[in-house]
């Protein structure tokens, strides 16, 4: 396992192989965002999961690029309260991380439509859905390599480390 690697380069996938995500694999991806840290041990998120395909098509209607969700195997909504948008988007980032280690693809998907997202969930007032990730395995798979390391971080479209690091001694 080299964490690093899988960080720089895990990449937002949108095309879907057509092949089922194992339930074992599912239940890492999900055991991944509930052990996320959160402030004062909160944890005020839920995971709603739809892997129904006539369900994912209704989901779709609710997030800005809705091919990404239409193609998905399964998509995890990720819901918590206002207050707590920081933890939520840690959680995100580590399901994200568990998928892409495990061969898995995602892409994070905003909300254009709260209210269709929230009644095609049941999800009650209390909550509002951050961020619908979707989940399935790459159309074209790549498995990076530790000697990939240089290259993947030459290739990013990224600002320099230079430009985004201050060093204050």
């Amino acid at each position: 396992m080299d964490a690093f690697l899988d960080i720089i380069s895990v990449r937002a996938v949108r095309d879907y192989a057509d092949r089922p995500i194992p339930e074992e694999n599912l239940r890492r991806i999900l055991e991944a965002g509930r052990v996320t840290g959160s402030s004062v041990n909160r944890q005020e998120w839920k995971f709603y999961v739809v892997r129904n395909s006539d369900r994912l098509a209704d989901l779709a209607e609710a997030v800005y690029a809705p091919d990404n969700v239409r193609g998905c195997k399964a998509a995890i909504a990720v819901t918590t309260t206002a207050r707590n948008q920081f933890d939520a988007g840690r959680c995100v980032q580590n399901m994200i991380l568990a998928a892409w280690a495990d061969g898995i693809s995602s892409c994070p998907n905003g909300i254009r439509d709260a209210a269709t997202a929230n009644s095609l969930l049941r999800v009650p007032s209390s909550e509002s859905v951050t961020t619908i990730l979707s989940f399935g395995y790459r159309a074209h798979p790549i498995v990076p390599k530790e000697e990939d390391v240089a290259r993947i971080l030459q290739r990013v479209k990224r600002k320099s480390l230079e430009e985004v690091t201050v060093w204050v001694d």
